[in-house]
Protein backbone atom coordinates (compact mmCIF):
# COMPACT_ATOMS: atom_id res chain seq x y z
CA UNK A 1 0.00 0.00 0.00
CA UNK A 2 3.16 2.47 0.88
CA UNK A 3 4.48 1.75 -2.21
CA UNK A 4 1.37 2.27 -3.98
CA UNK A 5 0.77 5.59 -2.66
CA UNK A 6 4.34 6.94 -3.66
CA UNK A 7 3.74 5.78 -7.13
CA UNK A 8 0.68 7.70 -7.06
CA UNK A 9 2.21 10.71 -5.62
CA UNK A 10 5.05 10.58 -7.86
CA UNK A 11 2.51 10.93 -10.53
CA UNK A 12 0.49 13.85 -9.77
CA UNK A 13 3.85 15.94 -9.29
CA UNK A 14 3.68 16.37 -13.34
CA UNK A 15 0.04 17.19 -13.32
CA UNK A 16 0.72 20.03 -10.92
CA UNK A 17 3.48 21.35 -12.97
CA UNK A 18 1.34 21.40 -15.98
CA UNK A 19 -1.26 22.99 -14.43
CA UNK A 20 0.88 25.77 -12.56
CA UNK A 21 2.28 26.04 -16.37
CA UNK A 22 -1.19 27.47 -17.89
CA UNK A 23 -2.48 29.19 -14.70
CA UNK A 24 -3.25 33.03 -15.16
CA UNK A 25 -1.56 34.20 -11.47
CA UNK A 26 2.08 33.75 -10.44
CA UNK A 27 2.60 31.15 -7.98
CA UNK A 28 5.12 32.96 -5.06
CA UNK A 29 6.56 31.03 -2.64
CA UNK A 30 5.89 31.33 1.16
CA UNK A 31 8.88 33.37 1.17
CA UNK A 32 8.30 35.85 -1.59
CA UNK A 33 4.93 36.84 0.47
CA UNK A 34 5.03 40.52 1.20
CA UNK A 35 2.98 41.37 4.97
CA UNK A 36 0.33 43.80 4.02
CA UNK A 37 0.95 47.42 4.58
CA UNK A 38 -0.11 48.96 8.05
CA UNK A 39 -3.34 50.53 8.32
CA UNK A 40 -4.35 54.27 7.50
CA UNK A 41 -4.41 56.77 10.72
CA UNK A 42 -8.00 57.60 11.61
CA UNK A 43 -9.47 60.51 10.50
CA UNK A 44 -11.03 62.90 12.48
CA UNK A 45 -15.23 63.22 11.18
CA UNK A 46 -16.98 66.66 11.70
CA UNK A 47 -19.89 64.57 13.07
CA UNK A 48 -20.54 61.72 15.06
CA UNK A 49 -22.34 58.62 13.06
CA UNK A 50 -25.12 58.75 15.74
CA UNK A 51 -29.02 58.21 14.71
CA UNK A 52 -29.28 62.11 14.82
CA UNK A 53 -26.86 62.55 11.35
CA UNK A 54 -27.96 60.17 9.46
CA UNK A 55 -26.45 59.58 5.87
CA UNK A 56 -27.98 57.97 3.13
CA UNK A 57 -25.64 54.57 1.77
CA UNK A 58 -25.24 55.42 -2.05
CA UNK A 59 -27.32 54.42 -4.02
CA UNK A 60 -25.27 52.17 -6.53
CA UNK A 61 -27.36 49.97 -9.02
CA UNK A 62 -25.59 46.25 -9.52
CA UNK A 63 -27.69 46.51 -13.09
CA UNK A 64 -27.54 49.07 -16.41
CA UNK A 65 -28.69 52.16 -15.42
CA UNK A 66 -32.57 52.75 -16.42
CA UNK A 67 -31.83 56.29 -17.63
CA UNK A 68 -28.36 56.47 -19.33
CA UNK A 69 -26.47 59.95 -19.44
CA UNK A 70 -28.15 63.04 -21.38
CA UNK A 71 -26.36 64.86 -23.79
CA UNK A 72 -24.90 67.70 -22.59
CA UNK A 73 -26.95 70.52 -24.23
CA UNK A 74 -30.56 68.26 -23.98
CA UNK A 75 -32.84 70.22 -22.06
CA UNK A 76 -30.73 73.50 -22.25
CA UNK A 77 -34.13 75.28 -22.35
CA UNK A 78 -34.89 74.63 -18.77
CA UNK A 79 -31.69 75.83 -17.54
CA UNK A 80 -33.53 79.47 -16.91
CA UNK A 81 -30.77 81.89 -15.70
CA UNK A 82 -30.98 84.21 -12.45
CA UNK A 83 -29.08 87.09 -11.11
CA UNK A 84 -25.62 86.05 -8.59
CA UNK A 85 -27.35 87.31 -5.91
CA UNK A 86 -30.46 85.60 -6.60
CA UNK A 87 -28.64 81.94 -7.15
CA UNK A 88 -26.01 82.40 -4.57
CA UNK A 89 -29.26 82.27 -1.86
CA UNK A 90 -31.20 79.69 -3.49
CA UNK A 91 -28.44 77.13 -3.05
CA UNK A 92 -26.98 78.54 0.25
CA UNK A 93 -30.36 77.33 1.11
CA UNK A 94 -30.78 74.48 -0.31
CA UNK A 95 -27.29 73.48 0.92
CA UNK A 96 -29.00 73.80 4.36
CA UNK A 97 -30.43 70.59 4.64
CA UNK A 98 -28.99 67.31 5.44
CA UNK A 99 -31.40 64.91 4.69
CA UNK A 100 -31.12 63.93 0.79
CA UNK A 101 -32.39 65.58 -2.16
CA UNK A 102 -32.35 64.39 -5.68
CA UNK A 103 -34.17 67.24 -7.67
CA UNK A 104 -34.88 70.57 -6.40
CA UNK A 105 -36.04 73.63 -7.63
CA UNK A 106 -36.94 76.83 -6.79
CA UNK A 107 -40.22 79.34 -8.39
CA UNK A 108 -42.85 82.08 -8.00
CA UNK A 109 -42.89 85.62 -7.80
CA UNK A 110 -40.06 85.54 -5.44
CA UNK A 111 -37.56 84.20 -7.87
CA UNK A 112 -38.63 85.78 -11.17
CA UNK A 113 -40.41 89.14 -11.41
CA UNK A 114 -43.74 89.32 -11.49
CA UNK A 115 -46.15 92.08 -11.69
CA UNK A 116 -47.71 93.50 -8.58
CA UNK A 117 -44.43 92.63 -6.61
CA UNK A 118 -42.07 95.63 -7.44
CA UNK A 119 -42.69 98.32 -5.05
CA UNK A 120 -42.94 96.15 -2.03
CA UNK A 121 -40.62 96.73 1.28
CA UNK A 122 -38.80 93.57 1.96
CA UNK A 123 -41.11 92.54 4.66
CA UNK A 124 -43.40 92.33 2.27
CA UNK A 125 -41.59 90.79 -0.49
CA UNK A 126 -43.01 87.10 -1.41
CA UNK A 127 -41.66 83.93 0.35
CA UNK A 128 -39.49 81.98 -1.78
CA UNK A 129 -40.97 78.73 -3.36
CA UNK A 130 -39.11 75.81 -3.24
CA UNK A 131 -40.22 71.81 -4.45
CA UNK A 132 -37.69 69.22 -3.50
CA UNK A 133 -37.91 65.59 -5.21
CA UNK A 134 -36.67 62.95 -2.99
CA UNK A 135 -36.28 59.03 -3.41
CA UNK A 136 -37.95 57.85 0.47
CA UNK A 137 -39.81 60.28 1.90
CA UNK A 138 -39.78 59.36 5.30
CA UNK A 139 -36.26 58.95 5.67
CA UNK A 140 -36.09 62.61 4.22
CA UNK A 141 -38.53 63.25 7.11
CA UNK A 142 -37.03 61.91 9.54
CA UNK A 143 -33.94 63.78 8.78
CA UNK A 144 -34.87 66.55 8.63
CA UNK A 145 -37.35 66.75 11.96
CA UNK A 146 -33.99 66.09 12.97
CA UNK A 147 -32.29 69.00 11.91
CA UNK A 148 -34.95 71.28 11.86
CA UNK A 149 -38.12 70.37 13.99
CA UNK A 150 -39.52 73.89 13.80
CA UNK A 151 -40.26 73.16 10.38
CA UNK A 152 -42.77 71.04 11.25
CA UNK A 153 -45.98 72.03 13.39
CA UNK A 154 -46.16 70.25 16.97
CA UNK A 155 -48.56 67.08 15.92
CA UNK A 156 -45.95 66.11 12.78
CA UNK A 157 -43.35 66.65 15.57
CA UNK A 158 -44.84 63.90 17.76
CA UNK A 159 -46.57 61.48 15.44
CA UNK A 160 -43.35 61.58 13.95
CA UNK A 161 -42.02 60.98 9.99
CA UNK A 162 -44.12 58.09 9.20
CA UNK A 163 -47.04 60.07 9.40
CA UNK A 164 -45.94 62.94 7.25
CA UNK A 165 -44.82 60.84 5.09
CA UNK A 166 -48.22 59.02 4.93
CA UNK A 167 -50.31 62.43 4.35
CA UNK A 168 -48.12 63.36 2.18
CA UNK A 169 -48.89 61.11 -0.24
CA UNK A 170 -52.61 62.30 -0.30
CA UNK A 171 -53.61 64.07 -3.38
CA UNK A 172 -51.31 65.44 -5.34
CA UNK A 173 -48.67 63.81 -2.93
CA UNK A 174 -46.72 66.98 -1.55
CA UNK A 175 -45.90 68.16 1.63
CA UNK A 176 -45.48 71.85 2.21
CA UNK A 177 -43.89 73.51 5.22
CA UNK A 178 -44.83 77.29 4.89
CA UNK A 179 -43.23 80.10 6.38
CA UNK A 180 -39.74 78.89 7.20
CA UNK A 181 -36.81 81.81 8.40
CA UNK A 182 -34.05 80.64 6.10
CA UNK A 183 -30.99 82.50 5.43
CA UNK A 184 -32.60 86.27 6.03
CA UNK A 185 -35.90 85.44 3.90
CA UNK A 186 -39.21 83.14 4.44
CA UNK A 187 -39.78 79.83 2.32
CA UNK A 188 -42.12 77.96 1.61
CA UNK A 189 -40.69 74.47 0.40
CA UNK A 190 -43.13 71.47 -0.47
CA UNK A 191 -41.98 67.67 -0.34
CA UNK A 192 -42.84 65.01 -3.28
CA UNK A 193 -41.63 61.46 -4.23
CA UNK A 194 -39.43 61.60 -7.76
CA UNK A 195 -41.71 58.57 -9.11
CA UNK A 196 -44.65 61.07 -8.19
CA UNK A 197 -42.96 63.76 -9.83
CA UNK A 198 -42.19 62.55 -12.88
CA UNK A 199 -45.56 60.53 -12.95
CA UNK A 200 -47.20 63.71 -12.74
CA UNK A 201 -45.17 65.41 -16.12
CA UNK A 202 -45.51 62.21 -18.10
CA UNK A 203 -49.02 61.22 -17.46
CA UNK A 204 -50.85 64.48 -15.87
CA UNK A 205 -52.40 62.42 -13.60
CA UNK A 206 -53.00 65.78 -10.98
CA UNK A 207 -51.31 68.74 -13.16
CA UNK A 208 -50.44 69.85 -9.88
CA UNK A 209 -46.78 69.83 -9.81
CA UNK A 210 -46.50 69.41 -13.76
CA UNK A 211 -48.75 73.05 -14.00
CA UNK A 212 -46.17 74.36 -11.80
CA UNK A 213 -43.48 73.16 -14.05
CA UNK A 214 -45.15 74.75 -17.18
CA UNK A 215 -43.94 77.97 -15.65
CA UNK A 216 -40.11 79.56 -15.30
CA UNK A 217 -38.23 78.36 -12.55
CA UNK A 218 -34.90 77.75 -11.47
CA UNK A 219 -32.86 74.50 -11.06
CA UNK A 220 -30.73 73.87 -8.33
CA UNK A 221 -30.14 70.64 -8.01
CA UNK A 222 -30.30 68.17 -11.37
CA UNK A 223 -31.75 64.87 -12.18
CA UNK A 224 -31.17 63.07 -15.76
CA UNK A 225 -34.57 61.36 -15.32
CA UNK A 226 -36.57 64.79 -14.27
CA UNK A 227 -35.07 66.75 -16.99
CA UNK A 228 -36.18 64.09 -19.37
CA UNK A 229 -39.68 64.19 -18.09
CA UNK A 230 -40.11 67.53 -17.73
CA UNK A 231 -38.98 68.12 -21.43
CA UNK A 232 -42.03 65.79 -22.05
CA UNK A 233 -44.14 67.84 -19.91
CA UNK A 234 -43.29 71.05 -21.85
CA UNK A 235 -44.08 69.71 -25.40
CA UNK A 236 -47.02 68.55 -23.96
CA UNK A 237 -48.01 71.73 -22.85
CA UNK A 238 -47.52 73.72 -26.32
CA UNK A 239 -49.20 70.60 -27.96
CA UNK A 240 -52.66 71.35 -25.54
CA UNK A 241 -52.19 75.40 -25.85
CA UNK A 242 -52.06 74.85 -29.57
CA UNK A 243 -55.15 72.90 -30.20
CA UNK A 244 -57.09 75.83 -28.30
CA UNK A 245 -55.42 78.90 -30.46
CA UNK A 246 -56.46 79.84 -34.19
CA UNK A 247 -54.46 79.62 -37.18
CA UNK A 248 -52.51 83.21 -35.97
CA UNK A 249 -51.75 84.46 -32.71
CA UNK A 250 -49.24 86.41 -30.47
CA UNK A 251 -46.70 84.39 -28.47
CA UNK A 252 -47.93 86.36 -25.15
CA UNK A 253 -51.73 84.14 -26.10
CA UNK A 254 -49.56 80.75 -25.76
CA UNK A 255 -47.73 81.77 -22.91
CA UNK A 256 -50.80 82.84 -20.91
CA UNK A 257 -52.79 79.03 -22.32
CA UNK A 258 -49.98 77.34 -21.05
CA UNK A 259 -49.93 78.90 -17.72
CA UNK A 260 -53.24 78.96 -17.28
CA UNK A 261 -53.69 75.39 -17.80
CA UNK A 262 -52.71 74.66 -13.48
CA UNK A 263 -55.18 77.52 -12.71
CA UNK A 264 -57.75 76.41 -14.90
CA UNK A 265 -60.31 74.47 -12.32
CA UNK A 266 -58.37 75.43 -9.05
CA UNK A 267 -61.15 76.07 -6.58
CA UNK A 268 -58.63 78.73 -5.46
CA UNK A 269 -59.48 81.46 -8.63
CA UNK A 270 -63.00 80.98 -7.62
CA UNK A 271 -62.78 81.93 -3.52
CA UNK A 272 -60.90 84.79 -2.39
CA UNK A 273 -58.16 82.86 -1.92
CA UNK A 274 -55.84 83.97 -5.04
CA UNK A 275 -54.84 87.48 -7.71
CA UNK A 276 -57.59 86.30 -10.38
CA UNK A 277 -54.99 88.27 -12.99
CA UNK A 278 -52.11 86.27 -11.69
CA UNK A 279 -51.83 84.50 -15.37
CA UNK A 280 -51.61 87.62 -17.24
CA UNK A 281 -49.29 89.31 -14.25
CA UNK A 282 -46.53 86.28 -14.82
CA UNK A 283 -47.02 86.50 -18.13
CA UNK A 284 -46.24 89.88 -18.66
CA UNK A 285 -42.81 89.92 -16.60
CA UNK A 286 -41.80 86.68 -17.77
CA UNK A 287 -41.96 86.64 -21.27
CA UNK A 288 -38.36 86.50 -21.80
CA UNK A 289 -38.22 83.45 -19.98
CA UNK A 290 -41.63 81.68 -21.58
CA UNK A 291 -39.83 82.15 -24.84
CA UNK A 292 -36.55 80.22 -23.90
CA UNK A 293 -38.36 77.81 -22.44
CA UNK A 294 -40.91 76.87 -25.48
CA UNK A 295 -39.73 78.56 -28.90
CA UNK A 296 -37.52 75.78 -29.82
CA UNK A 297 -40.55 73.30 -28.81
CA UNK A 298 -42.77 74.92 -30.28
CA UNK A 299 -40.99 75.23 -33.86
CA UNK A 300 -39.91 71.38 -33.67
CA UNK A 301 -43.53 70.78 -34.26
CA UNK A 302 -45.07 70.29 -37.59
CA UNK A 303 -46.95 72.85 -38.86
CA UNK A 304 -45.99 75.90 -36.21
CA UNK A 305 -44.05 78.76 -38.00
CA UNK A 306 -42.67 81.02 -35.30
CA UNK A 307 -39.41 82.64 -36.59
CA UNK A 308 -36.73 83.90 -34.30
CA UNK A 309 -36.99 87.54 -33.52
CA UNK A 310 -40.83 87.93 -34.13
CA UNK A 311 -43.78 87.69 -32.01
CA UNK A 312 -46.32 86.20 -33.86
CA UNK A 313 -47.14 82.43 -34.27
CA UNK A 314 -48.73 80.43 -37.42
CA UNK A 315 -49.74 76.94 -36.93
CA UNK A 316 -51.26 74.41 -39.30
CA UNK A 317 -55.01 74.08 -38.06
CA UNK A 318 -56.54 71.00 -40.41
CA UNK A 319 -58.03 67.95 -38.93
CA UNK A 320 -55.16 66.21 -39.83
CA UNK A 321 -52.86 68.67 -37.94
CA UNK A 322 -54.63 69.05 -35.32
CA UNK A 323 -55.66 64.85 -34.26
CA UNK A 324 -51.23 64.06 -34.51
CA UNK A 325 -51.57 66.60 -31.41
CA UNK A 326 -53.86 65.15 -29.79
CA UNK A 327 -52.96 61.46 -29.76
CA UNK A 328 -50.00 62.66 -28.22
CA UNK A 329 -51.21 64.47 -25.70
CA UNK A 330 -50.78 63.25 -22.04
CA UNK A 331 -52.59 60.08 -21.24
CA UNK A 332 -54.51 61.33 -18.64
CA UNK A 333 -55.76 63.83 -20.54
CA UNK A 334 -56.26 61.87 -23.56
CA UNK A 335 -58.38 59.19 -21.87
CA UNK A 336 -60.76 62.41 -20.39
CA UNK A 337 -61.35 63.35 -24.22
CA UNK A 338 -61.75 59.86 -25.13
CA UNK A 339 -64.69 59.48 -22.81
CA UNK A 340 -66.25 63.07 -23.27
CA UNK A 341 -66.48 62.38 -26.96
CA UNK A 342 -67.78 58.25 -26.63
CA UNK A 343 -70.30 59.77 -24.23
CA UNK A 344 -71.53 62.51 -27.22
CA UNK A 345 -70.95 60.83 -30.09
CA UNK A 346 -72.15 57.87 -31.95
CA UNK A 347 -68.18 57.56 -33.68
CA UNK A 348 -66.49 54.45 -31.73
CA UNK A 349 -62.97 54.46 -31.48
CA UNK A 350 -62.95 50.66 -31.72
CA UNK A 351 -64.40 51.03 -34.78
CA UNK A 352 -62.09 53.39 -36.52
CA UNK A 353 -59.23 54.70 -34.86
CA UNK A 354 -58.06 56.99 -37.56
CA UNK A 355 -61.60 58.32 -38.62
CA UNK A 356 -62.24 58.75 -34.72
CA UNK A 357 -58.90 61.38 -33.78
CA UNK A 358 -59.46 62.86 -37.24
CA UNK A 359 -62.92 63.86 -36.22
CA UNK A 360 -62.04 64.97 -33.15
CA UNK A 361 -59.09 67.09 -34.79
CA UNK A 362 -61.79 68.78 -36.61
CA UNK A 363 -64.56 69.15 -34.44
CA UNK A 364 -65.05 72.93 -33.39
CA UNK A 365 -65.86 72.25 -29.78
CA UNK A 366 -62.35 70.52 -29.13
CA UNK A 367 -60.54 73.53 -27.74
CA UNK A 368 -63.61 74.04 -25.73
CA UNK A 369 -63.50 70.09 -23.99
CA UNK A 370 -60.08 70.22 -23.50
CA UNK A 371 -60.00 73.42 -21.26
CA UNK A 372 -62.62 71.26 -19.38
CA UNK A 373 -61.47 68.17 -19.61
CA UNK A 374 -57.86 69.97 -18.14
CA UNK A 375 -60.29 71.26 -15.75
CA UNK A 376 -61.49 68.68 -13.97
CA UNK A 377 -57.90 66.94 -13.69
CA UNK A 378 -56.57 70.14 -11.79
CA UNK A 379 -60.05 70.86 -9.61
CA UNK A 380 -60.16 67.63 -7.16
CA UNK A 381 -56.24 67.48 -6.25
CA UNK A 382 -56.56 71.07 -6.10
CA UNK A 383 -59.21 70.71 -3.72
CA UNK A 384 -57.53 67.95 -1.93
CA UNK A 385 -54.28 69.91 -1.23
CA UNK A 386 -55.75 73.23 -0.24
CA UNK A 387 -57.39 71.12 3.18
CA UNK A 388 -54.34 69.14 3.31
CA UNK A 389 -52.44 72.56 4.39
CA UNK A 390 -54.36 72.91 7.31
CA UNK A 391 -53.22 69.26 8.52
CA UNK A 392 -49.42 70.10 7.32
CA UNK A 393 -49.15 73.33 7.86
CA UNK A 394 -50.87 73.95 11.50
CA UNK A 395 -53.76 76.18 12.09
CA UNK A 396 -51.61 79.32 12.76
CA UNK A 397 -49.75 78.94 9.55
CA UNK A 398 -52.90 78.17 7.52
CA UNK A 399 -54.49 81.55 9.05
CA UNK A 400 -51.23 83.34 8.02
CA UNK A 401 -51.30 82.18 4.53
CA UNK A 402 -54.87 82.29 4.28
CA UNK A 403 -54.99 86.08 4.87
CA UNK A 404 -52.18 86.50 2.45
CA UNK A 405 -53.73 84.79 -0.28
CA UNK A 406 -56.98 86.73 0.74
CA UNK A 407 -54.82 89.70 0.08
CA UNK A 408 -53.49 88.97 -3.43
CA UNK A 409 -57.19 88.20 -4.11
CA UNK A 410 -58.21 91.58 -3.43
CA UNK A 411 -55.71 93.19 -4.83
CA UNK A 412 -56.36 91.61 -7.82
CA UNK A 413 -59.96 92.36 -7.96
CA UNK A 414 -59.97 95.84 -7.77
Amino acid sequence: MLSVARTCHSASIPAIHLVRTFATESIHSPGDIHSPPPPNPPTKLNKPRTSLYLRPRPAVSSSLSAIPALPRTFGANQLLPVTDSTRALLESIVAQFDAPIRYAFAYGSGVFDQEGYEKQKDEDMPMLDFMFAVTHPAHFHSINMHQHPQHYPLHARVLGSSYVSRLEEVGPGVWFNPYVPMAGVRIKYGVTTVDNLCSDLLNWKSLYLAGRMHKPLRIIKDDARVRLTQQVNLTSAVRAALLTLPHEFPETELFERITGISYNGDPRMWLPAENRGKVANIVRKQGPQFKELYHRLAVGLPGVHWPVGETTIRQDTSAMARAAHLKKLPSNLIKGVREHYSRNSELSIEADESAFWLRLGGDEKLPHVLTEEMGSIVRYPAAVQTVKGIASAGIGKSVQYSMAKIGKWWSGSR
